[in-house]
């Protein structure tokens, strides 16, 4: 008989640590006296607006950092020593002195740093909240872009221009997926 006392379980004992049971409930959420959940300020169309900011400027670095070999010119010097520092808006090519091959290596290193970790971060958001894998891959982002700004030499953009495309990366591979499963179901369509 004491044998199976013991395996009958107590309605009391907490089984699940997230779901604590008192004498006054027998399922969690039952209780009527508990406080409704808090609206959260992220609903779908505020992400929606979000997510449509983020890749606009997204898509305005990469034209602004694309559109350099068309608009930007190389520093060139005059015999008496007077140095122009090149023409165009952008004025990159002038700034770091590059030629049409360095220029086409920083357009390629985004577009690696984009490439290499994409298939992470969707591999990543099977275990992790993609909301915060967007969030880490922005922040990447930001302080990549930042350091493009304080870049001194050829070397120091291509490696920011290069953590920029694995910060664009999180955003790129999971915002659509990431709006689809946040999706109110009354906004599909019905086919």
């Amino acid at each position: 008989m004491a044998a199976m006392a013991e395996e009958q379980p107590d309605p009391n004992k907490e089984s699940n640590p997230l779901v604590r049971f008192s004498s006054e409930t027998v399922m969690a959420g039952t209780d009527s006296n508990l406080p409704a959940p808090a609206p959260s300020w992220f609903t779908p169309k505020r992400l929606l607006v979000i997510f449509c900011i983020i890749n606009l400027l997204n898509y305005l670095d990469r034209g602004a950092m694309a559109s350099n070999g068309v608009n930007g010119s190389r520093k060139t010097c005059t015999k008496s020593g007077r140095c122009s520092s090149g023409s165009g808006i952008q004025q990159l090519k002038g700034a770091f002195n590059l030629n049409n091959f360095e220029d086409g290596v920083l357009s390629s290193a985004f577009m690696v740093g984009l490439l290499l970790a994409s298939p992470i971060f969707a591999s990543l958001a099977k275990s992790v909240n993609p909301f915060r894998l967007i969030g880490v891959g922005l922040s990447v982002w930001t302080v990549a872009a930042a350091g493009c700004g304080f870049s001194f030499n050829f070397w120091s953009i291509t490696i920011c221009r290069m953590f920029v495309g694995v910060g664009e990366a999180s955003f790129i591979s999971l915002a659509a997926p990431f709006i689809d499963d946040n999706a109110p179901v009354s906004q599909f369509e019905n086919s």
